[in-house]
């Protein structure tokens, strides 16, 4: 690989090992790591920048001078500029946080406005904080829970549609094929598919399958926040499925079990949240191992 793609490939820390081998054996690799040392003591504003560069500049001749001949001094401070410039670059190249769950883990985002995302697992979160105050827009996948300060206009975008507010409590789900906000303070306008439909407090919206629907709640905030799953006339397939994910186990069930369960099971203990389910539905389980759950009819 040439020297300038090598560079470039470095300031994007982004070098394979034999890539970084044959960087350090570039002559210039050390000047390289003494102008992004260098930098890096300056704040974000531009003068500091450019003063920098300018030292550097001259270290850069004071290096090289004494062992090589103007030819390659002049073609050292050009690589430097170079360097400089992708540097600068870099440095003033939007800003993006981005955060990530796991299975059974969720994570508490303070934004630069001193809002707050409860991130809820398997989900994603993503936004351009370099330009937070004049723009307050993010990008989520999955499941998380918005308490938004007071400003202007607070934008969620998903994969299904828009969740606009100006300072307010609400929960966006945007999972597979499933949409869903809910309002629980102030007023939230959801757009999806050319249509705008707006929440006030108690109120949900459900976009599946291309239809939606709006409804009451009940509810001070996110049953999952408590870490609970909550259900009302689920099928038992999909009971099922929410105890896999939560607690990373198999379930291994009769399919002539054909059941709807209304109720609830938490997060943090697996026999209370079999009994949870079993017990309304009379059935009965077998914790197998710490992988494998057997749920099986009651007469059986």
């Amino acid at each position: 690989m040439d020297k300038e793609n090598l560079v470039k490939k470095w300031l994007n820390n982004d070098l394979s090992d034999i890539e970084a081998k044959a960087f350090n054996a570039l002559e210039d690799a050390d000047l390289y790591k003494e102008i992004i040392e260098e930098a890096q003591r300056f704040s974000s504003n531009i003068n500091a920048k450019v003063e920098s560069f300018d030292v550097l500049d001259n270290k850069l001749v004071s290096k090289k001078i004494a062992s090589t001949n103007w030819i390659k001094v002049v073609s050292s401070i050009a690589a430097a500029l170079v360097v400089g410039f992708a540097l600068f670059t870099l440095i003033n190249k939007d800003q993006i946080s981005s955060f990530k769950t796991d299975l059974a883990q969720n994570e508490t985002i303070t934004l630069p406005d001193n809002s707050i995302v409860s991130l809820n697992e398997l989900s994603e979160l993503e936004y351009l904080s370099s330009n937070w105050n004049k723009n307050r827009s993010l990008q989520l996948k999955g499941e998380a829970y918005f308490d938004v300060e007071k400003g202007k206009r607070f934008d969620v975008h998903t994969n299904s549609g828009k969740v606009s507010v100006l300072g307010t409590e609400f929960n966006v789900l945007s999972r597979d094929s499933i949409f869903k906000v809910s309002c629980y303070e102030g007023l939230v306008q959801v757009t999806y598919n050319n249509e705008k439909v707006k929440l006030p407090a108690g109120t949900e919206f459900v976009l599946h399958s291309g239809k939606g629907v709006k409804s009451n709640i009940a509810i001070a905030e996110p049953y999952w926040l408590k870490n609970m799953s909550v259900f009302e006339s689920a099928s038992f397939i999909e009971v099922v499925k929410e105890l896999e994910q939560q607690y990373s186990i198999n379930v291994e069930y009769s399919s002539e079990i054909d059941l709807n369960f209304t109720g609830a099971f938490e997060h943090n203990n697996l026999e209370n949240a079999l009994k949870s389910i079993t017990n309304p539905l009379d059935l009965t389980y077998t914790i197998q191992n710490a992988n494998k759950v057997i749920i099986r009819n009651g007469q059986d």
